[in-house]
């Protein structure tokens, strides 16, 4: 499944271009999901005469499109888990909640859209389109399921369970109810969900759309994002600059917007251009309603290669890769270079294409790597060669942040 997640500046029009590339997939005859993650859903900008429903409903010929519904979401999940701990609850003489009582709790958005996306992952889409929120709130969704994945590891480890025969015992010993096994069954059941769509998320042949009108403040915000999408391994496959003004009016006040749009395409070009094809969305004149607003717009479906990583099979084609396509020689973006003979060294390089030393921090904890990068953080394992490394230094050059660890010799066989 080819997964295009698009996002950008608020205001710049991600619907509009999420749509637009959906529908461009669609006309190519691939089976193509549209996921909204705005509550509101697609409708309009597709020109449906009713809100999107939660399960896809077919569009047009080829193209389906559902949202995200968070109250929906947390409605179940609470009831769901309301069920299970009823033992305890009763005990402490809780009063049960009806399903009619219960509105979302802040946060609820971003768990509803990560269930979402597992669904859609096992749905037997060819082509998934995610309109997601702005660029600070669609990184972080797109970081939480490791993030969650840490966490339940730490709280709930799956070694823990091997004790479950004794809990009865240590139940009557204590005198209170001990952690059930539903509490590690459901921790296992949300590591496998999370894993799903972390997995989608990491895949090669998923790949971040970023949307932005020409201008000041979305120049300033795509360079603090860039630092995002590095350090949490996000490929990028487009740059959209969208409602871009035509430069021949013969008005002289549009004519000077206009070209104070060129003057930052001409920006952006030189600066994200060699890792980020900017693909530029000209202004109708009005808000895209409709299909065939959304067809005026072009075929957003044509994109260059991957942000550099790898490449689609017909690096033009994002609709359809065919079936028997290969997705391309795929690198990893942090990567281990073996200099033990030239230096005693393993040298891990992790891509941080316009970060500054003062915004870069490190920290090695155990066997993880806590990485800082302006307001973005993220806690890497690390491999296995390298957890019997120590830390020597660190050194940003040239856009890459380059870790030296040297082998501890007690950890290390000896070579004859």
């Amino acid at each position: 499944m080819r997964t295009v997640l698009v996002t950008g500046v608020g205001g710049a029009g991600r619907s509009t271009v999420a749509a637009a590339t959906a529908l461009a997939a669609a006309r190519r005859g691939s089976r193509t999901l549209l996921l909204s993650a705005d509550p509101a859903g697609p409708g309009a900008v597709l020109g449906a005469d009713t809100a999107v429903a939660v399960e896809p409903a077919e569009v047009t010929s080829g193209l389906w499109a559902a949202r995200v519904d968070p109250a929906d979401y947390f409605r179940t999940e609470f009831l769901a888990l309301q069920d299970r701990a009823a033992t305890a609850l009763d005990m402490l003489g809780a009063r049960r909640l009806d399903g009619e009582e219960l509105t979302e709790l802040p946060g609820s958005e971003q768990f509803a859209l990560l269930q979402a996306l597992r669904r859609a992952s096992v749905g037997g889409w060819d082509v998934l389109v995610v309109d997601l929120p702005p660029l600070r709130d669609a990184l972080s969704v797109l970081a939480l399921p490791e993030r969650l994945r840490r966490l339940l590891g730490r709280l709930l480890p799956a070694e823990r369970q091997a004790a479950r025969a004794l809990r009865p015992m240590m139940a009557q010993l204590a005198g209170v109810p001990m952690p059930a096994g539903w509490l590690y069954g459901a921790a296992a059941r949300r590591d496998e969900e999370l894993a799903a769509v972390q997995a989608l998320i990491g895949a090669a042949t998923t790949t971040v759309r970023l949307v932005a009108e020409p201008g000041p403040a979305a120049g300033d915000a795509l360079r603090v994002a860039r630092d995002g999408l590095s350090l949490y391994g996000l490929r990028v496959d487009a740059l959209v600059p969208n409602k871009v003004l035509p430069t021949d009016s013969s008005d002289a006040w549009l004519a000077t917007l206009a070209a104070q749009q060129q003057k930052c395409l001409d920006g952006w070009s030189e600066e994200y251009g060699s890792a980020w094809p900017l693909r530029e969305v000209r202004h109708l004149g009005r808000d895209p309603r409709g299909l065939d607003d959304l067809d005026d717009l072009g075929d957003l479906g044509d994109v260059g290669d991957v942000g550099g990583f790898g490449a689609l099979a017909d690096p033009g084609d994002l609709a359809d890769p065919g079936p028997e396509a290969d997705p391309g020689p795929y690198r990893d973006p942090w990567w281990v270079e073996d200099r033990r003979e030239e230096d005693g060294l393993l040298v891990w390089s992790l891509p941080l294409p316009g970060a500054v030393k003062a915004d870069v921090g490190l920290v090695r904890r155990g066997d993880e790597l806590l990485l800082t990068v302006g307001p973005f953080h993220r806690i890497v394992p690390l491999e296995a060669a390298l957890r019997r490394c120590t830390v020597s230094g660190a050194a940003l050059t040239d856009g890459v942040l380059k870790v030296r660890f040297t082998p501890e010799p007690g950890l290390w066989p000896r070579t004859p």
